[in-house]
């Protein structure tokens, strides 16, 4: 388990040509994700160009996760770049699940309600659809919640859509949910991964007690058109 084998040096592009092609939307040799599910996209070495075909006039933005900078390309610009650390966990997960329940179809718009509150990472109205999420809900409000997201091999599995509601961090919601999609992964024999900012040392430090390791650092830049 978890033979990175570069896989995960370009974990957008792994994922959209492999174990989540069906979702890819393809330009050329560039792809991106089904918009419903988020703004991630590639492109094959030396096709970059490629991707201006994908991102859409507006608010529309292509987010691409590479080892290094991604320059604009003609119809874009570059909106915004920083640095990830990825980070990865192979070994054994304990979860206590006490409280935490699966998240569905019922739950969408508590979902979205909480992540657009929040801001995890990008959201869009099929992003629970990605794989199992789960949550706490307190007097019947979601307050926290966690899930999955890519797949850039059959064995490695991204831990994604972390939040809590400002009223209720502090209380070790996170990190307990955080280790029911681990031990999720597990049982499918799976290893997990994730990305935080760079400079999110409080979120880092989190994922280090939860069993992850540093692997990479690499640099998301996000695109819109020009």
């Amino acid at each position: 388990m978890m033979d990175c084998a570069g896989l995960l040096d370009r974990p957008v592009w792994s994922a959209l040509t492999g174990p989540q092609a069906g979702l890819a939307r393809h330009a050329g040799a560039a792809l991106r994700i089904d918009p419903g599910y988020g703004p991630f996209a590639a492109a094959a070495p030396g096709h970059a160009a490629a991707l201006a075909a994908l991102v859409q006039a507006g608010d529309d933005e292509l987010w691409l996760v590479e080892p290094d900078p991604v320059p604009p390309v003609p119809g874009t610009v570059v909106r915004r770049q920083a640095r990830l650390a990825q980070m990865v966990a192979t070994g054994p997960v304990f979860a206590d699940g006490t409280d935490i329940v699966p998240l569905g179809a019922d739950d969408v718009a508590d979902m979205t309600a909480l992540a657009l509150a929040t801001r995890p990472g990008p959201w869009g109205p099929d992003t629970w659809r990605y794989g199992p999420f789960y949550g706490v809900r307190r007097d019947g409000r979601l307050v926290a919640m966690a899930g999955e997201r890519m797949r850039p091999a059959a064995d490695m599995i991204e831990v994604s859509g972390v939040c809590t509601d400002p009223a209720w961090r502090g209380q070790g919601l996170a990190a307990r949910l955080i280790r029911q999609v681990m031990a999720g992964h597990r049982a499918r024999g799976c290893a997990s991964f994730l990305h935080s900012y760079a400079d999110n040392a409080g979120a880092i430090a989190l994922y280090r007690s939860l069993g992850f390791v540093m692997r990479k650092e690499l640099v998301v830049t996000i695109l819109g058109a020009s």
